[in-house]
């Protein structure tokens, strides 16, 4: 069963003071099981945001060291920040990443709060899907009046609080409230104005939150507010729907920003928001200099953003993800404010990163990745270097079909082909992965070659091992067939439709892609001889040789168009 996996992401209202910091930090690691994925402090807010990922009893057990210690470390009665808080852990929301549904999320939200309040005797509210209360439900709503306002509220019968005590003791005057809660993933996006105005700012965030602005009779800034029958006022919503926004001044870079969370990115993406703060902006005589990102965001996000921002120079999308990212950052001004690593605030890049226990064949230089392969270790074999020959092959399909995209003259084509380079770097994607993955078939069959066979048991165990490794070093060669010779529809259309100038390339990846597919053909076959399933193997042989076939007309057909359009 896969490993449920939950990210929490804690702000602490301590942004200055890096000994504090770093102690709440070190409650974190000392639990195992537990990624520290990004440690976000800032000045200004006097707030860090803490975001960590892994297994859901191992995150609870992590968060509530580190509100234990901010409890010990930080006094609410001297805190002062930009940002809206009413705790030294001022929220600690449970977001699901892995194989969990939302209603475990919400389970492990509520039993954590119940032993903040019990076992640290602070007082919780329970907020968005673990709110046990729908007016708790908006974090806004808990924090209303924010840390000066505890006092009065956690006695009243309507805001008594979930959890730990309805009192303002000393302790609590210490502490403050924190907010449990389980959502949707969020990013936590600010965006940068040529303008030091709190007050402009604030109405770019009216203009654009979904809240939008408190409605007013005649003059929108001075007039009468309107009040609905049950004396609530009304307000305009704003024009971007799951997003909330303040306008504030950062004295640490010297500028306005709006300050936006994001609460579902499938509903407004993170450049969608920036688009329409420059729009907003605009109309009222204020430039948009760049953006900053708080925490992490989900790769899918950055390469939509960067996607969106191609399609708008009428680029090709079909370029390696590194240089999407890149036009992401460049198109929002990610790294205006400081450098924008990738590594550090795309997740998916942190926690790969943090499980490689060795170095992947793939990210080796060519030249040690030769030597390795050339080297007394029986992989990378022949079924990782057909699989990189193919990767070979395709990325040479799109590098045609790319430059074909940026070809003068051919500016109303660049769809066409930018849908030919997307395509093949899907192949290439997938064959790169496989170059990994074959030697890792390969180590499996070593390793259940390796278990013990002293006892009856042992012998069945390593007999059944060796036959399901088996059986997975001959479906992994088979795909690395399948697609080498799928990607060879990428080499043909260049060759018949691409740039006259790199139809060579488009020969010599056809070329690279059936030698990719016979390679793997012979691997196939090899391992075939190995696993004791009749009829899968004939099966598998007789598939296998087909594609073979298959690839070596297309080679043929792709080499004979190349060849004419070189001789003219």
């Amino acid at each position: 069963m896969s490993k449920q996996l939950i990210e929490c992401v804690p702000n602490f209202s301590e942004g200055n003071d890096k000994h504090i910091i770093d102690q709440i930090i070190a409650e974190i690691i000392t639990v195992e099981g537990v990624s520290l994925i990004d440690v976000d402090p800032g000045k200004a807010t006097n707030r860090t945001v803490v975001t960590l990922v892994g297994t859901p009893d191992e995150v609870c057990e992590a968060a509530f060291r580190a509100v234990r210690k901010a409890a010990q470390l930080i006094d609410m009665r001297k805190h002062h920040g930009a940002h809206p808080r009413f705790g030294a852990t001022d929220v600690c929301p449970l977001v699901p990443v892995a194989n969990i549904s939302m209603e475990e999320v919400v389970g492990y939200a509520r039993n954590l709060a119940r032993r903040i309040g019990d076992e640290l005797g602070i007082p919780v509210y329970c907020y968005e899907f673990a709110a046990r209360k729908e007016n708790r439900r908006n974090l806004a709503t808990c924090r209303s009046g924010e840390y000066e306002a505890v006092r009065e509220r956690i006695i009243t019968p309507e805001w008594k609080p979930d959890f730990g005590p309805a009192e303002f003791t000393e302790q609590v005057a210490k502490s403050g409230v924190t907010a449990v809660g389980a959502r949707n993933f969020l990013v936590a996006y600010n965006v940068n104005l040529n303008t030091t105005s709190t007050r402009r700012a604030n109405s770019i965030a009216f203009d654009v939150r979904e809240k939008g602005r408190v409605l007013r009779d005649g003059d929108p800034i001075t007039g009468k507010i309107v009040k609905d029958e049950q004396g609530n006022q009304v307000y305009t919503p704003g024009s971007l729907k799951c997003v909330k926004a303040i306008g504030w001044f950062i004295e640490e870079y010297g500028v306005a920003q709006i300050s936006m969370n994001l609460t579902d990115i499938t509903v407004t993406s993170v450049h969608e928001a920036f688009d329409e703060v420059c729009r907003c902006a605009a109309a009222r005589g204020i430039r948009v200099t760049g953006s900053e990102l708080v925490g992490v965001i989900p790769l899918q996000a950055m390469l939509d953003a960067g996607k969106h921002y191609l399609k708008k120079q009428q680029r090709s999308l079909g370029i390696s993800d590194k240089e999407i990212i890149k036009i992401a950052v460049k198109s929002m001004g990610l790294d205006e404010l400081y450098p924008f690593d990738p590594d550090k605030k795309i997740i998916e890049y942190i926690l790969q990163k943090g499980n490689q226990s060795s170095k992947p064949l793939v990210d080796m230089t060519l030249t040690s990745f030769a030597e390795e392969t050339a080297s007394e270790s029986p992989a990378p074999g022949g079924g990782s270097i057909a699989a990189y020959m193919g990767t070979l092959g395709v990325a040479l399909g799109s590098m045609v079909a790319n430059l074909s995209a940026h070809k003068r003259g051919w500016d109303n084509r660049w769809e066409e082909f930018s849908h030919w380079a997307e395509k093949g770097k899907c192949y290439q994607s997938a064959l790169n992965a496989l170059v990994d993955e074959d030697t890792r078939a390969f180590n499996r069959i070593m390793d259940a070659f390796g278990l013990p066979k002293k006892s009856e048991e042992e012998k069945n165990l390593r007999r059944m091992a060796i036959q399901e490794a088996t059986k997975y070093a001959i479906q992994v060669p088979f795909k690395v067939m399948s697609l080498c010779y799928e990607s060879m529809q990428v080499m043909e259309a260049m060759a018949e439709t691409g740039n006259p100038n790199s139809v060579s390339d488009a020969g010599v990846g056809a070329l690279a892609a059936r030698a990719g597919v016979r390679g793997a053909h012979l691997n196939v076959k090899i391992n075939a001889a190995g696993y004791d399933d009749a009829a899968f193997v004939e099966d598998i042989l007789k598939r296998a040789a087909e594609i073979d076939r298959l690839a070596a007309e297309r080679e043929n057909k792709i080499l004979e168009i190349v060849e004419s359009k070189i001789k003219g």
